[in-house]
C-alpha cells in the first residue's frame, strides 16, 4: 500500500541509477561461504539456461579445479581461448580481455572474481578486468567466496588465522544487480572434500587439516548469510524510498534512539548498545535541532558529546532540523524502515503530564506500527520537556521581556487608531486594525507575546467599542459571536506567522550550512598544493567564525604547524599535547568539550578514508565565547571538506610521482637500450674489418684494404657522432654552454656540412637555395653546423636512397629562415609536437640506429641563438625542417 507520494529527491536519484544501470552491463555474484559450495556450477546452470532463452553466452573463464561435472557443463558452452603470458621463464594461462570484449557476446562468465592477474596485465586484479567488461554494457556472471570481502578481512582473519591476501571491494558487492547465495551445510561441504569433489587428494588433505574445520565452515557461512541478508534490506530500503511507502516492513530489527541535551541520553544510549547488540540489529541515533527550544551552549554541547558517545559505540549518527520534533522523528523512522525506538521519559505528575506534551507519549501516540521502548527516571526540578508546550520559553528561561512590551504597546496604539476611525466607519471594521496590530506583533516570532496580544486586542475591542461602553459585559449575542470569531482568527494568525517564522529560521540556518560548505568546497576544487589549500581552508574558516585558526600537519611523526591565520604560529607545550592527542585518537577536543576542557581553543582533526591527516585548531577572537552545537557541526564538515581536498591533491600528486617515476624508468631502459646497440653496432663493425685485416690482410689488395679503412673509419664516425650528441645535450641542458657568436656566411657552413656527409648522403642531389645578397649572419659556428647536420641526417634516415634534398634561406625583416625539405613519407600528425623530444625517434624510422637526440639537440641549439624552429609536412609530400636565426647578435 502506498500512503504518500515518493520523495522528488528520492525519484530522482532513482532515475539517474537506472539511467547508469541501463547504460552499463549488469552483474551476478554467486557468493559461497568456501570453495566447493557450488557456485560454479551453479554459475553454468544459470548460463545455459539464459542460452536456451537465445542469449549469447560466453565462458571467459571458469576454473574446473579437474571436476568432471563442471567440464562437462563447460562442453555445452562456447570457451574464449585463454591468454599465455610469460612469467619468469613460465607460460601462464590468463583471461583475455581484449579478447572478450572483441567478441562482445550478451553475458560472459568469469570465475574467481577476487583472483590476482599475472603482473604486466592490463589491470591488477581481475575484479577491474569485469568492471570495465560492465562499463561496456556486457552483463557478467562471477563467483566470490566471502572471505575476500574487503570490510570483512579482518574478521576472517580471526576465523582462519591467516590474512587474506586477494580481497574485492564493497563497491563491486553494491555495483551488482543480484547476489545468489550458493550454500551448503559444513558436514556436506566436508564431505565433499573427502571425495575429492572440491580439491586433488594432497590439497584436500591439507585444506581440511587448516581451513575447511567445521568451526571455521559455520563462522564463514554466518558471514555470507549475512552478506546476502544485509544486500537484500538495502534493496528492500530503496525499493520502500522510491515508492514512498511509509508503513514499516520488518523484515529486520532495526532501532532508533532520541538523543537529547541531558545527561541522561547517555543511559539511554547505551542502553540502545545493549539492545543492539542483543537483537544484531543495526542501530541510529538522532537529534533533532528545532527553532522552538533555544539551547543553552552547554547543552548544545552536550547533546553533541552524546552523539559522540553513541558513534563510539557503533551507531549511525544523525542531526535532524525541524519545527516538528514527533514529526521528524517518525518521518525519518518511517523513511529508514525503523522497527523499535528508543526514548527516554520523565516520571512526572498528572498535572504536569496535562499541561506539558511527553515526547514519549507523543510517538507512542503516531508510532502505529513502530514499538516505542521508553527508559524512565524520576523528575528533576528543571523542565526538560517544554518543547512541546504551546508556549515555550528557552532553555535558558529568558522571558522576552522586550517583546512583551512591544505586545502590549501595539495593542494601545491599535486602539488609538481605532477611537479616531470610530466615527466615520463602522465598529466592524475596526476588527481589521487589531488583526494588523496581532500579525505585526507575531512576526517577532514570539508564542506568549502573540497569544498576549491576541487576548488584549479583543478585551480592548470589547471594552471600548461594544456596547455597553467602559465594560466588559456583552448584550447582544452576534458581538459575543463576533468577539468570538476575532479571538480564533487573531490565535490562528498569531500561531501561522509565528510557525512561518521559525521555519523561515530553520531554512535560513540550513542554507547558511549549505552556503558555507559550498562556497568552502568550490574554492578548494579549484586549488592545488597542500599550502595553498590549507591557506584557503583556515583563511575561510576564520572570517566565517570569527576565530583563529591553525593547521597543524604531521611532521616525522609529529605535529608542526604548517598554515595559521589571525594568530602567531606559536604553541605551548600543553597546547601541543593536545594537538597530538587529536590527532592520535581521531576526536575532536578543547575549548566548551568534556576532552581537555582547560584549552582556550577546540581543536577538529581533519579525518579522511584511510587516517587522520592533520588538525585544525580554532580559538574564538573574543574570549569566554564558546562554539554553538550549531557551529561545531559546521566546523566538522568543513574539517571533512578539507580532509578530504587534502587526500585528493595527495594522491593526484602521488599518481603524478608514480607516472613521473614510471615514464623515467621507460626513457632511461629506453636510452640504456638505444645506447646499448648503438654504441655496439660501430663496434662490431671495427671489430669484423680489423679482424679480416688481422686474419687475411696479406692477401687482400690495395683496394680491399682502403674499403676495409673506409668502413672502419664511418663506423668510428658513427661512434664519435653518437658519443658527441650525449655530450652535447647534457651541456646543452644544464646551459653550461657559452655561445662564441661571431658573424659568418651560411653559404660556407651549408656546403662544408654537405661535403663532410658527402658519403652519407650518397646518390641523393643536394640543392642549395641562397639569397643573391645575402649578407653575414651572427651565430656560433660550430653549434650551427651541428643543427645542419642532424637536419640533413634525420632527411637522410627517412627518404629513399635517389631522393633530393632541397636546402633553401630567405631573408626577412630581421632574421633569416633556413628551410631543410625532403621527399620522402612526411611527419605523421600526431608527431608533429613529439619530433624536437628527447629520445624521441619517428614511427616511420627504417634503421635501428639513433638515440632520438639530433632534433632535441637543434631545438635547443637554436633556442639558445634566440630563433625558433618546427617542422611540416609539404603540399606535394615529403618533410620541411624551418628554423630561423636574428641578424642581431645575442650572447650568451
Amino acid at each position: 500500500m502506498i500512503q504518500d507520494r515518493p520523495n522528488p529527491e528520492t525519484l530522482l536519484r532513482r532515475v539517474q541509477d537506472e539511467e547508469r544501470q541501463e547504460r552499463r552491463g549488469k552483474l551476478k555474484i554467486y557468493l559461497g561461504a568456501a570453495p566447493g559450495v557450488g557456485k560454479t556450477y551453479t554459475m553454468l546452470q544459470d548460463a545455459l539456461a539464459r542460452r536456451s532463452q537465445g542469449l549469447d553466452v560466453l565462458v571467459g573463464i571458469v576454473e574446473s579445479h579437474g571436476r568432471k561435472e563442471i567440464e562437462s557443463l563447460l562442453d555445452k558452452l562456447e570457451v574464449l581461448p585463454r591468454l599465455a603470458v610469460d612469467y619468469h621463464g613460465r607460460q601462464l594461462h590468463e583471461f583475455d580481455l581484449d579478447g572478450a570484449l572483441k567478441r562482445n557476446p550478451g553475458l560472459i562468465l568469469i570465475d574467481e572474481m577476487a583472483h590476482t592477474n599475472v603482473p604486466g596485465s592490463r589491470h591488477a586484479k581481475r575484479w577491474q578486468d569485469i568492471k570495465e567488461i560492465l562499463d561496456r554494457g556486457i552483463d557478467v556472471y562471477t563467483t566470490l567466496n566471502v572471505q575476500h570481502v574487503e570490510t570483512l578481512n579482518d574478521v576472517v582473519s580471526q576465523i582462519i588465522h591467516t590474512r587474506i591476501k586477494e580481497t574485492v571491494p564493497d563497491a563491486m558487492l553494491e555495483m551488482a544487480d543480484t547476489i545468489e547465495l550458493v550454500d551448503l551445510p559444513p558436514e556436506d561441504l566436508l564431505k565433499r572434500l573427502q571425495e575429492g569433489k572440491v580439491y586433488f587428494p594432497k590439497q584436500a588433505e591439507l585444506a581440511a587439516e587448516n581451513f575447511f574445520r567445521k568451526g571455521n565452515l559455520t563462522a564463514l557461512r554466518e558471514l555470507a548469510l549475512r552478506v546476502t541478508a544485509e544486500r537484500v534490506g538495502a534493496q528492500v530500503l530503496l525499493y520502500r524510498q522510491g515508492q514512498g511507502i511509509k508503513h514499516i516492513w520488518p523484515t529486520r530489527e532495526k532501532i532508533l534512539v532520541c538523543v537529547g541535551t541531558r545527561v541522561e541520553s547517555a543511559k539511554l544510549i547505551r542502553a540502545a548498545r545493549r539492545m543492539a547488540t542483543k537483537l544484531q540489529a543495526d542501530w541510529i541515533a538522532v537529534h533533532v535541532d528545532t527553532p522552538r527550544v533555544r539551547l543553552s551552549e552547554e547543552e548544545s554541547f552536550q547533546a553533541m558529546q552524546n552523539l559522540r558517545l553513541a558513534e563510539k559505540l557503533g551507531a549511525e549518527t544523525r542531526i535532524l532540523t525541524g519545527f516538528d520534533v514527533v514529526k521528524e522523528i517518525m518521518d525519518f523512522a518511517r523513511e529508514q524502515n525503523i522497527t523499535l525506538i528508543m526514548v527516554w521519559k520523565h516520571i512526572r505528575s498528572r498535572l504536569r503530564d496535562l499541561l506539558f506534551r511527553s515526547l514519549a507519549d507523543e510517538l507512542t501516540r503516531r508510532s502505529g506500527e513502530i514499538d516505542i521502548y521508553t527508559v524512565t527516571s524520576e523528575t528533576r526540578d528543571d523542565k526538560i520537556l517544554e518543547a512541546f508546550a504551546p508556549a515555550s520559553r528557552s532553555r535558558q528561561d529568558k522571558i522576552p521581556w522586550r517583546v512583551y512590551g512591544i505586545s502590549f504597546a501595539t495593542v494601545i496604539l491599535a486602539t488609538l487608531i481605532n477611537s479616531t476611525l470610530y466615527a466615520g466607519i463602522d465598529v466592524v471594521n475596526l476588527i481589521m486594525v487589531y488583526l494588523l496590530g496581532v500579525t505585526f506583533v507575531a512576526l517577532f516570532g514570539q508564542v506568549g507575546p502573540s497569544v498576549m496580544a491576541s487576548v488584549l486586542s479583543v478585551l480592548a475591542y470589547d471594552f471600548f467599542f461594544i456596547p455597553p461602553y467602559d465594560s466588559f459585559v456583552i448584550t447582544d449575542i452576534q458581538y459575543f459571536f463576533t468577539l468570538m470569531v476575532m479571538l480564533l482568527v487573531t490565535q490562528v494568525i498569531s500561531h501561522l506567522a509565528v510557525r512561518t517564522r521559525q521555519q523561515v529560521e530553520v531554512v535560513r540556518l540550513v542554507q547558511h550550512e549549505t552556503a558555507v560548505l559550498h562556497t568552502l568546497s568550490r574554492q578548494l576544487a579549484s586549488t592545488r598544493g597542500i599550502d595553498k589549500l590549507l591557506g584557503i581552508a583556515v583563511r575561510y574558516i576564520g572570517e566565517v567564525f570569527d576565530c583563529e585558526v591553525l593547521a597543524l600537519m604531521p611532521e616525522n611523526d609529529r605535529l608542526g604547524i604548517r598554515v595559521g591565520y589571525g594568530m602567531e604560529p606559536v604553541l605551548s607545550t600543553k597546547e601541543q599535547g593536545v594537538a597530538q592527542w587529536v590527532y592520535d585518537l581521531g576526536q575532536i577536543a578543547g575549548l566548551g568539550t568534556d576532552t581537555l576542557p582547560f584549552s582556550d581553543a577546540l581543536y577538529v582533526p581533519l579525518l579522511a578514508s584511510q587516517s587522520v591527516i592533520g588538525v585544525l585548531r580554532i580559538r574564538p577572537t573574543e574570549t569566554g565565547r564558546l562554539f554553538t552545537s550549531d557551529q561545531v557541526h559546521l566546523l566538522e564538515s568543513c574539517a571533512n571538506q578539507i580532509a578530504l581536498a587534502l587526500e585528493v591533491d595527495r594522491i593526484q600528486e602521488q599518481a603524478k610521482k608514480t607516472e613521473l617515476q614510471s615514464e623515467t624508468d621507460r626513457v632511461r631502459l629506453a636510452l640504456l637500450q638505444s645506447v646499448t646497440h648503438d654504441l655496439r653496432t660501430p663496434l662490431v663493425a671495427v671489430m669484423g674489418s680489423a679482424s679480416t685485416l688481422m686474419e687475411i690482410g696479406d692477401e687482400l689488395d690495395a683496394g680491399a684494404i682502403k674499403k676495409l679503412a673506409s668502413d672502419i673509419y664511418f663506423e668510428v664516425e658513427q661512434f664519435s657522432r653518437l658519443i658527441n650528441n650525449l655530450l652535447q645535450m647534457t651541456y646543452l641542458e644544464a646551459e653550461s654552454v657559452v655561445l662564441q657568436i661571431e658573424p659568418h656566411a651560411l653559404s660556407d657552413v651549408i656546403h662544408a656540412v654537405v661535403k663532410s656527409l658527402s658519403k652519407k648522403i650518397g646518390k641523393k642531389p643536394v640543392h642549395i637555395k641562397l639569397p643573391a645578397d645575402m649578407p653575414a649572419v651572427p651565430f656560433d659556428n660550430t653549434l650551427i653546423q651541428e643543427v645542419f647536420i642532424n637536419l640533413l641526417d634525420n632527411a637522410i634516415k627517412f627518404t629513399p636512397p635517389e631522393s633530393p634534398i632541397e636546402i633553401s634561406v630567405v631573408l626577412e625583416k630581421e632574421r633569416v629562415l633556413v628551410s631543410v625539405e625532403d621527399h620522402g613519407p612526411g611527419i605523421v600528425f600526431d608527431e608533429v609536437n613529439k619530433l624536437f623530444e628527447k629520445f624521441y625517434r619517428g614511427r616511420l624510422l627504417t634503421t635501428e640506429r639513433g638515440l632520438g637526440l639530433g632534433l632535441a639537440i637543434c631545438y635547443r641549439i637554436i633556442k639558445a641563438h634566440g630563433g625558433e624552429i618546427w617542422a611540416e609536412n609539404r603540399p606535394d609530400g615529403g618533410a620541411v625542417f624551418r628554423f630561423t636565426l636574428p641578424l642581431e647578435s645575442k650572447k650568451k
